[in-house]
């Protein structure tokens, strides 16, 4: 929805609406003996820093660190997660930068890398399409950046330029906390014209697909992955925009999309309806989850909802219409993969705003994966064997936040009985479960559930019937 003018004011939703978990004690209980106790952490921090020759902020706790470089267009430059860099820096303008354009300047773009927020949609047929990427005062400007909150949570602003052709000034949220690796973002765009414009805003993404042993070459373990709409716009699930439309990178497998990153270039559409992407480098072991919240009946760029970009040489045809690869030296390869998220398209009138949130979830992964869930990544689901008077569950994911895992049972009236405790978990490790619980004859059903260090319920992991005796 629109909100009036100036900037909404700063407020994280569903932070207020979290609800504890209440525990059913019972004699005996488990839980009874392994309540949640809050712990401490040291206070997340923003300091100046420099990195990679450009002069940046650094937000940071005990899990994260996040460069931002402020003239860089706002860019969210670098997320280090457990040690792990997920995204990519361009090699070739590291430390450099290029002003915006001015509007006598050949129509260039510097790919700096990185993550930013761009209007869609994109072309150059009219004033309410962005001729993009372009070197202009969105993606290219200085942010001026201000410091919001410090400490058992951080938070920065970021205040671009206004652009006029587009007619949009953007302002950029960033926020951590101490407790968790979650990182959250609330972006703004306003109408800075004197008349009514039509916009959407992209959050957009480049993952480092390189072979960290040899940048050279690509990472051929790199994958990305979304629900794909059951009754989609698009006739096979998804929409291949630029590229191979028969791209090996792509298949469609237990109503997921499966993008298996190929050095090859080509973009598709996605009008995904879950809320989440998904990537993952099995070769290091690490994923990050980005959600957003999805709306039904309203209108989004092209119908898509999710945007994958892979870089690479393409098909070309020469001046005498013969096709052929266009693909570049090895030392001029670079090897990145956009995650584009599309907020809807939306009217904004003179000094309107309009709000898009999204989050993103670092974690570990192994070389699986089955889904998402609010929780954590589902690599294994969750299965149990039965034993006569207990059952052992088995399970492998990774997990959001540092949490501790129970068991709740139901009986047949779907009425909750007991609460087990099972084990602690960490976001830095692949968490493969393998329990064994006692069960009474009234349990027919069993959940495992995330609960956080507040004792706040983040969700399941997985869900299933109690197998009988024999099965």
């Amino acid at each position: 929805m629109c909100t009036p003018a100036g900037n909404p004011p700063f407020v994280w939703k569903g932070f207020a609406s979290l609800l504890l978990i209440i525990f059913i004690f019972v004699p005996g209980s488990a839980a009874q003996s392994n309540q949640i106790s809050a712990n401490t952490h040291e206070p997340c921090k923003i300091q100046s820093i420099t990195y990679e020759g450009w002069p940046a902020q650094q937000l940071s706790n005990q899990w994260l660190k996040l460069i931002i470089v402020p003239q860089l267009g706002g860019r969210l430059m670098q997320v280090t997660f457990a040690g792990h860099p997920y995204l990519f820096v361009n090699p070739q303008l590291k430390g450099k930068h290029f002003p915006p354009l001015t509007p006598a300047d050949k129509p260039t773009w510097y790919n700096y890398g990185g993550d930013k927020i761009w209007p869609m949609p994109e072309g150059a047929q009219d004033d309410q399409h962005w001729p993009g990427p372009i070197s202009d005062g969105l993606d290219d400007g200085d942010y001026a950046f201000r410091i919001l909150s410090q400490d058992s949570s951080c938070a920065a602003r970021l205040e671009g330029p206004p652009e006029p052709k587009t007619g949009l000034q953007y302002t950029r949220d960033i926020l951590i906390d101490s407790d968790s690796p979650q990182i959250s973002f609330h972006a703004v765009m306003k109408n800075i014209s004197t008349h009514d414009i039509r916009w959407s805003m992209q959050s957009v993404t480049q993952y480092d697909t390189a072979e960290p042993q040899n940048p050279n070459d690509f990472n051929r373990d790199f994958w990305a992955f979304t629900s794909v709409h059951p009754q989609s716009a698009y006739l096979d699930g998804f929409h291949v925009r630029s590229g191979l439309a028969d791209d090996p990178s792509f298949a469609l497998k237990n109503q997921l999309f499966r993008l298996h990153w190929l050095y090859l270039q080509n973009e598709v559409w996605l009008d995904s309806p879950a809320g989440w992407l998904a990537v993952v480098d099995a070769h290091a072991g690490f994923a990050m989850v980005e959600r957003f919240t999805f709306q039904t009946n309203v209108e989004y760029p092209g119908k898509a909802t999710v945007i994958f970009y892979k870089n690479g040489p393409s098909v070309e045809m020469n001046k005498d219409g013969m096709p052929f690869i266009n693909a570049a030296n090895a030392e001029d390869r670079l090897h990145y993969m956009e995650a584009e998220i599309n907020s809807p398209i939306v009217n904004l009138k003179p000094s309107e705003t309009y709000a898009f949130d999204t989050k993103w979830f670092p974690t570990r992964t192994e070389k699986e994966f089955s889904t998402v869930s609010d929780a954590g990544i589902i690599e294994r689901e969750l299965s149990a064997s039965r034993k006569p008077q207990s059952i052992v569950l088995t399970g492998k994911f990774g997990i959001f936040v540092p949490c501790h895992l129970v068991a709740l049972l139901y009986d047949q009236n779907n009425s909750p009985t007991r609460t087990i405790s099972l084990q602690a978990a960490d976001p830095t490790k692949v968490v493969d479960l393998h329990q064994e619980i006692s069960i009474t004859k009234s349990d027919t059903r069993v959940s495992i559930h995330v609960i956080d260090e507040k004792g706040t319920d983040r969700g399941a992991l997985g869900d299933l019937s109690i197998p009988q005796a024999g099965q």
